[in-house]
């Protein structure tokens, strides 16, 4: 019989430790060397290395504390039906809960709020915060959930974060009393209350916003239904649309937006609703890629960029990265999603579509000896019988062959509401432009692992050299192909929901990815639209080369397509400014925009002679 290691007697007892915390006999605990996660009852925090380093046995032990206190404190139905719709105020809301759950499984163990500290620690060390240079850069989910956990534990923030926290802080407390959160610490319906109240005083709801309202979700489902009404005569006849508002009368009283799925169905934020472990079960909470805002540096015109390795990089269709049915299960979780949306971005791609085929056939040429009767011209036969009949003929304008790329970032930052947004408009619009006969490409990058994978291995194997240039692996995932039909790549779109995909980005080897591709395509022109939420980053490469390695690579790649190749190079930024890399971008600080923003930038580039 082997002799059991020390790190089998801690995995032992950590185990015992979360099912005790969480009261729940059948709470399981695995480990994994991606981002801790929970599902349901099932528990995966960071596996430490089997010396046991004091630091990662403190992480492991404070993920699983606070898993296990989720479970034990947390109501995820009540949270779900209680919380706003709008992203902002909803992230804070998520944060302010955690920040309750953490406080009260805290008291009177001195252990377990070590263990959530440093869990804290960790977590923060990927957020903006860390980085802010001026109030805007703050995250106000981060700030406001460390300043309620400073009022109901007592305890100070890390001092990582301090620098970040006291460029809001002021702010914040002369608007707000947190100290009345503590009032209802034990009642999480009580403490739902105060915190949307202090939403409103933040001016982050409106003020008769509350939770639990049922008649929310009826004004909501007249709005979709005048909506549609007024679409009707220009719609043709999708049968989404359909589809999307028998479940809008269905649902009844449903809360809007991120809870549109209630206590059944979860929608993969960062919020606590994701325990029941509906779509991107594998959420990353806590491991997401820093979104550095730094400003613009400069970019030697000899930069050297290379890859460790491409050994393990890959271009992978999205059929391939799971199974039909669960494809099939997250393209329908996709199509819950549309329906609040599909009436608002189906009116902005019909007039994309109006404008389009305006330009396509709009002119006619007369007096012409074949083709269309011109009846206008009828009455001078009628005065002098010897003149011959007059035609008329529609002329077609010079409307170029054109495809469309549509670059989407598919990094952990991107996780909730920006990516299920950004995949429902990619879908609209697909449909839109192959209406129009704009053949149109959707393609998604990310990485394989998390903080290097494979790359990093075979780097440290050969003895960790000096400057390796990019250290992960690269994926690049292609949703539709700009040949395929819609109907035939419509599923695979539902891949983006899976969360479990989402992990880091980097901008400049997908940029080039993306523009090779249509370089290689016959159209006459080519449009090349990004999708992003900010700078690129990967923590592996970043951590053994120069800080800026992968943003003046990006910067290197796009001054060079919009210097020197024939692509049409657009940005779209969410939440982070991208104007600072791109010549042609625009920037959007709600998700909910990007459908509208997206029809609009095109609309531009197709009225540009």
């Amino acid at each position: 019989m082997a002799t059991e290691t020390p790190l089998d007697r801690f995995k032992s007892v950590l185990a015992g430790t979360s099912r005790a915390i969480a009261e729940e006999p059948e709470v399981e605990l695995a480990y994994t060397a991606d981002a801790p996660a929970q599902s349901g009852k099932h528990i995966k925090v960071p596996m430490p290395a089997r010396q046991l380093p004091a630091d990662q046995v403190a992480e492991a032990r404070g993920f699983a504390d606070g898993f296990a206190l989720r479970l034990k404190h947390h109501d995820a139905a009540l949270h779900a039906r209680g919380a706003p719709g709008e992203p902002v105020a909803r992230a804070v809301f998520d944060a302010v809960e955690g920040a309750r759950v953490d406080a009260l499984g805290s008291r009177g163990y001195a252990g377990i709020t070590d263990n959530l500290a440093s869990a804290l620690d960790v977590r923060l060390r990927s957020d903006p915060i860390t980085r802010a240079r001026s109030e805007a850069e703050v995250p106000l989910s981060t700030a406001l959930g460390l300043l309620v956990r400073e009022a109901l534990t007592g305890q100070e923030s890390p001092a990582v974060a301090a620098p970040g926290l006291a460029l809001v802080r002021e702010r914040i407390a002369g608007r707000t009393d947190l100290a009345a959160l503590a009032l209802a610490l034990d009642d999480q319906r009580a403490f739902q209350a105060l915190a949307m109240k202090m939403l409103e005083q933040l001016e982050l709801v409106e003020g008769d916003q509350r939770p639990d309202e049922a008649d929310e979700g009826g004004d909501e489902n007249e709005g979709q239904d005048q909506e549609n009404q007024e679409d009707a005569e220009t719609e043709e006849g999708d049968d989404q649309g359909g589809e999307g508002q028998a479940e809008v009368e269905a649902r009844g009283e449903q809360q809007q937006s991120d809870d549109e799925q209630g206590e059944g169905q979860e929608y993969g934020e960062d919020s606590f609703d994701d325990l029941d472990g509906e779509p991107g079960d594998e959420g990353e909470q806590g491991m997401q890629p820093v979104r550095p805002n730094r400003p613009p540096a400069d970019v030697g015109p000899q930069f050297d960029y290379k890859a460790w390795t491409t050994q393990f990089d890959e271009v992978i269709a999205a059929d391939e990265l799971c199974d039909a049915e669960e494809l099939a299960r997250l393209r329908g979780y996709l199509d819950q999603q549309l329906v609040h949306l599909q009436s608002a971005v189906s009116k902005l791609a019909n007039r994309l579509q109006r404008r389009l085929m305006a330009q396509q056939s709009r002119s006619w040429d007369f007096d012409q000896e074949e083709g269309m009767l011109d009846a206008a011209r009828l009455a001078r036969v009628v005065v002098n019988p010897t003149h011959s009949l007059s035609y008329k003929i529609e002329r077609e304008t010079d409307f170029r062959d054109t495809v469309v790329t549509l670059l989407i970032d598919n990094s952990g930052s991107m996780r909730g509401r920006p990516i299920s947004i950004a995949a429902i408009s990619a879908d609209i619009l697909a449909r839109t432009l192959e209406r129009c006969g704009v053949k149109t490409e959707i393609l998604g990058f990310t990485t394989r692992a998390w903080k290097g994978g494979q790359s990093r291995e075979t780097w440290l194997a050969a003895g960790r050299p000096p400057q390796p240039g990019r250290l992960n692996d690269i994926r690049h995932i292609v949703y539709k192909q700009a040949d395929e039909p819609w109907r035939r790549a419509r599923t695979s779109l539902g891949l983006m929901m899976r969360e479990g995909l989402l992990k880091e980005n980097i901008d400049g080897e997908a940029l080039l990815w993306a523009h090779n591709r249509l370089i290689a395509r016959p159209e006459e022109r080519r449009i090349l639209m990004v999708i992003s939420d900010g700078a690129p980053v990967d923590d592996s490469t970043l951590s053994v080369n120069s800080g800026a390695y992968l943003e003046r690579h990006l910067r290197q790649v796009i001054g060079w397509i919009e210097g020197k190749s024939p692509v049409e190079l657009v940005a779209i930024g969410i939440g982070h400014d991208v104007t600072r890399y791109y010549s042609r971008a625009v920037t959007i600080m709600d998700a909910e925009q990007l459908g509208g923003t997206i029809i609009e930038q095109l609309a531009a580039l197709f009225d540009t002679p």
